[in-house]
């Protein structure tokens, strides 16, 4: 399958790596066309591996993974032809998160997401959000730590929402490892989990975690 994954940082070049390694072909998406690092990385990414603007990326994908900040996302994806995103599936991995006077800030914050912005601005894409709760090397190999942790899923469309399952199954999370919140709305819950995250990043000294939901029987 071809992906777009919109996004040079660490993230981004974490996935698109990932999806190489599994056999699909990536665009990693940036706002010029030779961004040094969309160039170093698919150079030493090989055969299946591209770069080129957000707009380049994004009509070349089947896919769409948006791994740019949450605060730019609008403004990233908004760069892009909308016919190039028309019925497509977007993974949202992002987080709307700045720090500000030494704190961390969210916004939106409760009463929006950055799931549902961008689910509004383009009604005609099936917005998936997942992957954010997470350290991008965990995102895609989930025996870095141990157990039975899981990931999240939101989003309106149930076949979007089956296939980016089928994705995170691709990178090692079985289907009972990943929960369905529901709509797209529930990606609030999702994105207030970074000031927790990030808490015990602070507390723990490393990224190498996750949470784990267990059920009473």
């Amino acid at each position: 399958m071809r992906y777009a994954v919109l996004g040079t940082g660490e993230v981004g070049r974490t996935l698109g790596g990932k999806l190489i390694e599994l056999g699909h072909e990536v665009s990693l998406g940036s706002r010029v066309k030779d961004n040094p690092a969309a160039v170093e990385w698919a150079d030493s990414m090989g055969p299946g591996a591209g770069h080129g603007t957000f707009a380049e990326a994004a009509a070349f994908g089947e896919v769409v993974v948006n791994a740019v900040g949450g605060r730019v996302a609008l403004t990233v994806l908004r760069s892009v032809d909308e016919e190039h995103l028309d019925g497509k599936i977007v993974l949202d991995v992002s987080n709307p998160i700045a720090f500000e006077e030494g704190q961390v800030r969210l916004a939106p914050v409760e009463s929006d997401s950055v799931g549902e912005q961008i689910q509004r601005a383009f009604p005609n894409t099936r917005v998936v959000k997942s992957l954010n709760t997470i350290n991008c090397y965990l995102m895609v190999d989930p025996a870095m730590v141990p157990g039975e942790h899981q990931i999240f899923v939101s989003g309106e469309d149930q076949s979007a929402k089956e296939q980016v399952t089928a994705l995170l199954g691709e990178f090692g999370w079985p289907p009972h490892r990943v929960i369905d919140l529901g709509g797209i709305r529930t990606a609030r819950a999702a994105e207030m989990m970074l000031p927790l995250w990030l808490t015990l990043f602070q507390h723990i000294g490393h990224p190498e975690f996750n949470v784990e939901v267990r059920r009473a029987r």
